[in-house]
């Protein structure tokens, strides 16, 4: 059997989701659904811990969250009106049960469990100078050096060790962090990374995006700022800046991709900026066409954007099937040539005999891409025109999303035309860098100072990328994985 799903390369794949609770009897099973909602961010595998005042609880698994974290017997389990939960898509350390979160250890001060969403970009280099020191690793997950550091500091209360750590790592991440009697919430001094801070009843929840908040009924109260760490136990909230004052740099891909499209970022509807940015794509790079069609579903609202812009017509002429999951049949040449119409269709009454203008968020390796423009050639399109809602992918991210090395991107190895060519398109563009910015509401990219992080985009990397030695790839431990779920 596969462990990925084969026919969805064109896009980047999702990075980790992160989920806490404090102050509720139910946090175990809060906790669950909030894993449900944040399941796009990551697919391989989930874990929770819970602390009932005694004792932590924990349980994790690989597959989907549905797969076993809506049993009874698993909830019952993990007691304690505290609770921390991960969804993970491994981009450091690879797959197996010993890599899942939240990751736990026995610390001087007691019990810690921590999950991470991010990329550390130094993690080899500490990993090797810890294990100079005697550390002995349970993982091959970069999230494992923060016990680490905090273990050989032997100063401080857990915050306090935490701070120390947070000062040798460098990257993106975004934490919550469960120790006795304390639930601990950090954004990078960059803020590259996604979290908010929402109530139900007296209880505080931390979360990589608000529809975790709207899935149990919590009230959005507002984002953990760039470089703010937030600690919560039983007298309530306050607020630190371990780092002094900073600048953000937030992920855009955020509200390109990533992020659900319900979710509130920073202020913003994730619905409604995919919308302005299709709007804008069409105001760059019109053409005369009968209609626009997204490629499901994460260009639908880019595409509806694009279709009020330009008044030209917005049909579905491509149908997803949702039923293809990450795993499927060992594929042969001939099952791969068939592969794309696993998860999508041509809606031939919608294609046969019109202009088209395909509206898709990005195009990576652009495999996917080609069998769908030759899908809807074979049902009729008379012209095939595509507009991506990202600027081109051409360098590799370093900060928790798994791209391709860079000689595997597509824009990185042809120019636009080429690219074209290559997809079968009779015209491709992408919106601009200043597009993009000035769909987030700025009147261009200041090159000085981003507003956000776009290294995927630019190749202006916002961290020192000690692990880097001058190419575009991390070098992954070759440590075999063979742990399986119970």
């Amino acid at each position: 059997m596969m462990t990925t799903q084969p026919f969805d390369d064109d896009h980047l794949k999702e990075e980790c989701g992160i989920f806490g609770i404090f102050g509720n009897d139910d946090a175990a099973a809060h906790t669950v659904l909030g894993l449900h909602a944040l399941q796009h961010r990551g697919q391989e595998a989930a874990g929770i811990v819970s602390f009932d005042g005694n004792e932590f609880h924990a349980y994790r698994s690989t597959g989907h969250v549905a797969d076993h974290f809506s049993k009874e017997s698993v909830i019952t389990r993990l007691t304690g009106a505290s609770a921390i939960g991960h969804v993970r898509y491994s981009t450091t350390g690879g797959a197996g049960l010993r890599n899942v979160q939240p990751l736990f250890a026995d610390l001087q001060f007691g019990g810690f469990a921590v999950g991470h969403n991010g990329n550390l970009t130094n993690c080899y280099a500490l990993r090797d100078e810890l294990t100079k020191r005697g550390a002995i690793f349970q993982s091959t997950t970069d999230s494992e050096i923060i016990l680490h550091l905090m273990a050989t500091h032997l100063r401080g209360n857990v915050v306090d060790r935490l701070i120390y750590a947070l000062h040798q790592i460098e990257g993106a991440y975004s934490l919550v962090a469960l120790a006795d009697g304390v639930l601990i919430g950090v954004r990078d001094p960059l803020g590259v990374r996604p979290l908010v801070l929402g109530k139900l009843g007296s209880a505080y929840i931390l979360a990589s995006e608000t529809c975790a908040l709207d899935i149990v009924g919590a009230d959005y109260v507002r984002d953990i700022e760039a470089g703010e760490l937030v600690v919560i136990d039983k007298d309530g909230l306050r607020s630190l800046r371990p780092f002094g004052p900073t600048t953000q740099r937030f992920c855009v891909f955020e509200y390109i991709y990533f992020a659900r499209p319900d979710s509130i970022m920073d202020g913003q509807s994730v619905y409604e900026a995919r919308k302005r940015i299709g709007a804008e794509l069409a105001r760059e790079s019109g053409v005369d066409a009968d209609v626009v069609i997204p490629v499901p579903d994460s260009g639908v609202p880019a595409a509806l954007g694009f279709s009020q812009e330009s008044g030209i017509p917005f049909e579905l002429g491509i149908i997803r099937n949702h039923y293809v999951g990450r795993t499927f049949i060992e594929p042969t040449d001939q099952i791969r040539n068939l592969g794309v119409k696993l998860k999508h269709n041509a809606n031939s009454a919608k294609v046969r005999g019109k202009r088209i203008i395909l509206v898709d968020d990005s195009i990576v390796r652009g495999t996917t891409s080609k069998k769908i423009v030759e899908m809807m050639r074979a049902a009729g399109a008379t012209e095939v025109h595509m507009r991506i809602s990202s600027p081109p992918t051409s360098h590799s991210c370093f900060y928790g999303i798994d791209t391709p090395e860079r000689s595997k991107l597509l824009a990185a190895q042809h120019d636009v035309a080429e690219m074209a060519k290559i997809i079968g398109v009779d015209s491709l563009a992408f919106v601009t860098i200043d597009g993009l910015y000035r769909a987030m509401g700025h009147a261009a990219r200041n090159a000085d100072k981003p507003q956000y992080c776009d290294a995927c985009f630019t190749g202006d990397y916002p961290t020192t990328l000690t692990d880097q030695s001058g190419g575009n790839k991390v070098t992954q431990l070759s440590l075999l994985v063979t742990d399986k779920a119970s």
